[in-house]
């Protein structure tokens, strides 16, 4: 076999269609692109949510009744098991102890004890909330619970048709 011998495989090279030369080519006229209109011209037709100029749904859908809800009243918490504070070497863990340890990066967001884990030397806790099983644990132990008031969040003005 030599080098000139070589050709590709039979069917995986063809030749293109040539376009917009004439009658004769096969795709005289208008080139295959139809009879006009917007996708006959030339650039981009549009992205893939664009419906014709018409406002697209994707752009619509926070203006809908039940779609994209977001509840504005939801408080977020940041979330620690008991079982994570246990194994802690203080006595007594506040917000501003988790702030100091790097566990919280501000204190914006109110702190909520969940009662994952185990608790077996007793704790001081203060936090926002505490689930029932966490204050279950924590006073088993013969650690004390301290609950602080709810927080209180502004918020921005309503914005939006609904």
């Amino acid at each position: 076999m030599k080098l000139h011998d070589l050709k590709p495989a039979e069917g995986s090279n063809y030749k293109s269609k040539r376009i917009g030369r004439g009658h004769g080519s096969g795709k005289g006229k208008t080139s295959g692109r139809g009879m006009g209109g917007q996708k006959q011209r030339e650039g981009r037709v549009g992205h893939r949510a664009f419906e014709g100029g018409q406002n697209e749904i994707t752009r619509g859908l926070p203006f809908k009744r039940g779609v994209g809800f977001h509840n504005r009243y939801r408080i977020e918490y940041t979330v620690f098991n008991i079982g994570d504070l246990a194994e802690a070497t203080h006595d007594e863990i506040t917000p501003d102890v988790l702030l100091q340890a790097r566990l919280v990066k501000n204190l914006k967001k109110p702190i909520k004890i969940l009662g994952d884990g185990e608790v077996t030397r007793p704790i001081r806790i203060t936090a926002h909330r505490f689930s029932a099983s966490a204050r279950q644990k924590i006073e088993a132990a013969g650690g004390t619970v301290t609950e602080l008031g709810a927080p209180v969040i502004k918020r921005l003005p309503r914005r939006g048709r609904f």
